[in-house]
């Protein structure tokens, strides 16, 4: 429990720096007075989500390959793992931003921007999409710092974007007097700072990059795609689902667009803790089934959902006192202030089924079943989402946001269910991906299973990797 706790801890402090400078963007804008420079920033953030989740997505594949080499105590393979997943994740957000710039106009069209607002989305979204590289290589920079056990690096590197952002966004937007355009520039100068922390403990701190040649990369694409597309998927499927919600509340006008984009920023401080269980309790999972811990990795999947259970209750009760605190600061009214309302008193609740999601994806992305969290996640975002708000629409804004969040409550109990018979099922599909079982949880000689190379096979997906004796970090 002491691991999930600091794991999960540290890595809610990450993600609250990295959705800070969304929020604190929203914030300021909303200092100006116009609605349609709100609601602007809610569509674009809409956008960005997207590729901030699929970031996230191949860092789970990042974080595991490294984390279950470091388990079978090779860390030659794990700085080789840890320098191509860099490359591979680099590669896809090249293509990812250029695919986003050409098709900006068209996403906004879909998402029911119209008018000004439009335009104001465009312009923003054209200064930060080309920074969508920098995003991904600072959130796997994280990932690999977790992998690592360095929970507190990993949580200096998400920190330092959100204490850049609340310095350089009231500088460039009021200061400089660049408005909108000075809260995109601060995206991307963030972004920046964001990446040099990251590589700083990676690299000075940990020295944890190999390049890992051609051959190794070309041995290591199967083993990182296999966990990282059906995570990629798994994760694009919530702004996908988000971007449903969104496009129907555009029925109601900018001021319940500006409501819902409020609630978009407050949803991940709120509960970061429960958004980082994916991430934190991921590598905890990898090392102990590298190293044959299975009892581990049960404990490590029961203390998660207890935290994640105790957590959301709390935070809930937080919201319900403070919802008149959160309409004043951003200065909702209209539709926008009944929305946060009844999120607070009510939706907030819903996310100790969200949590329990999380919790299983994290387990199914990490111990070899990506694709089931592919199917819960995609269950969510459609079934569970789709049929509750379009019979939610009828209510009005708050019906869509009620809708929302009961979608979660079947695909949370039965992602759960699923996950735990997984992990019964876990000793024997270890057995056959040659990782024993360990007797007890002592370090391994040269001579143990661990070392052997087999498991660190498994990694790699090559069958074979030369034995080395245990290091000590």
């Amino acid at each position: 429990m002491r691991h999930v706790l600091v794991m999960s801890a540290t890595g809610a402090v990450g993600l609250v720096a990295i959705f800070f400078v969304d929020l604190a963007n929203l914030f300021y804008i909303s200092l100006l007075g116009q609605q349609e420079l709100a609601a602007a920033v809610g569509y674009a953030s809409t956008i960005m989500f997207f590729s901030v989740t699929v970031n996230i997505g191949f860092t789970i594949a990042a974080t595991a390959v490294t984390a279950r080499a470091y388990g079978t105590r090779d860390s030659a393979a794990a700085h080789k793992n840890a320098a191509g997943s860099l490359v591979f994740i680099t590669a896809f957000n090249f293509v990812l931003a250029a695919v986003f710039y050409a098709l900006l106009d068209p996403m906004l069209d879909l998402l029911g921007a119209t008018g000004e607002t439009h335009d104001i989305a465009l312009g923003f979204m054209q200064i930060v999409v080309p920074s969508i590289p920098l995003l991904g290589l600072g959130v796997c920079t994280s990932g690999l710092l977790r992998a690592k056990g360095d929970a507190r690096r990993a949580m200096y590197v998400t920190l330092s974007s959100g204490l850049a952002a609340a310095i350089i966004d009231p500088l460039l937007i009021f200061g400089l007097d660049l408005g909108i355009t000075g809260a995109a520039l601060s995206v991307v100068i963030v972004r920046f700072i964001f990446v040099i922390v990251g590589f700083h403990g990676v690299w000075v701190v940990h020295r944890m990059l190999e390049w890992p040649g051609w051959t190794w990369l070309r041995r290591l694409v199967r083993p990182f795609l296999g966990i990282g597309v059906p995570a990629v998927l798994t994760a694009i499927a919530n702004p996908v689902g988000n971007a449903y919600v969104t496009s129907v509340i555009a029925q109601f006008g900018d001021d319940a667009v500006a409501g819902w984009a409020i609630v978009g920023r407050v949803i991940p401080l709120a509960f970061a803790a429960v958004f980082s269980l994916s991430g934190s309790v991921g590598p905890i999972l990898s090392q102990n089934y590298g190293a044959g811990q299975f009892e581990r990795v049960n404990s490590t999947l029961r203390d998660a959902l207890i935290f994640c259970v105790s957590y959301v209750f709390v935070m809930w009760a937080v919201l319900a006192l403070a919802k008149s605190l959160v309409i004043a600061v951003f200065g909702a009214t209209g539709n926008a202030a009944e929305l946060i309302d009844f999120f607070c008193l009510f939706v907030a609740g819903s996310f100790v089924f969200t949590g329990t999601l999380f919790v299983a994806n994290a387990a199914f992305n990490n111990l070899g079943y990506p694709v089931l969290s592919t199917v819960f996640n995609w269950g969510r975002a459609t079934l569970g989402t789709i049929p509750f708000v379009h019979f939610g629409i009828a209510y009005g804004p708050t019906g869509v946001l009620a809708g929302w969040g009961l979608g979660s409550l079947v695909f949370g109990i039965a992602a759960v269910v699923v996950c735990f018979m997984v992990l019964r099922k876990l000793p024997e599909r270890a057995a056959r991906e040659g990782i024993l079982a360990a007797e007890m949880p002592s370090v391994p000689t040269a001579q143990s299973p661990f070392s052997s190379g087999r498991a660190a096979g498994f990694v790699l997906g090559t069958g074979h990797v030369e034995a080395r004796p245990p290091e000590k970090d």
